[in-house]
């Protein structure tokens, strides 16, 4: 059985990351951005941001830095799409296509609908399994409707 669920499983999730991220791999273009890090006036920390031009006007969004850290001026990749230049993602394995939520619920989620399923269908009552025992198939005839 879980032979042939584990690929089912490898499929859906990949299927799920190559068309649910934004901005769109598919219509998304990569640009170069470079990183600074800039005092934050709420919480009076220093926070990475990329910056980045397109079409003239500058933008910036937050480099959270997972698994990696970033050096000030450093060039970093980001994809984002022409119609909305202001969403932007740093293109990295992860970050843009795998984050920390989606792996420990791809995790979590399968094992949890296994237990419960068990949970479910494991223990029937005494009634049940009477009924099954007394259940007989009707017969057919091999072209009856």
């Amino acid at each position: 059985m879980y032979k042939a669920i584990i690929p089912l499983y490898i499929i859906c999730f990949g299927l799920y990351i190559f068309f649910s991220r934004q901005p769109d791999y598919f219509d998304g273009e990569i640009i170069p951005a470079k990183i600074h890090f800039i005092k934050d006036r709420v919480s009076n920390t220093t926070i990475a941001r990329a910056f980045y031009k397109i079409n003239g006007e500058s933008f910036s969004i937050p480099a959270i830095p997972v698994f990696s850290n970033f050096s000030e001026g450093e060039t970093v990749q980001l994809i984002c799409e022409a119609s909305v230049p202001s969403k932007a993602a740093i293109y990295r394995f992860w970050g843009y296509w795998m984050s920390t939520g989606e792996l420990i619920a791809s995790i979590i989620l399968p094992w949890a609908f296994l237990f419960f399923s068990k949970a479910i269908t494991g223990n029937p009552t005494p009634q049940a399994l009477l009924e099954e025992l007394d259940d007989k198939p009707i017969k057919k005839t091999k072209y009856s409707s």
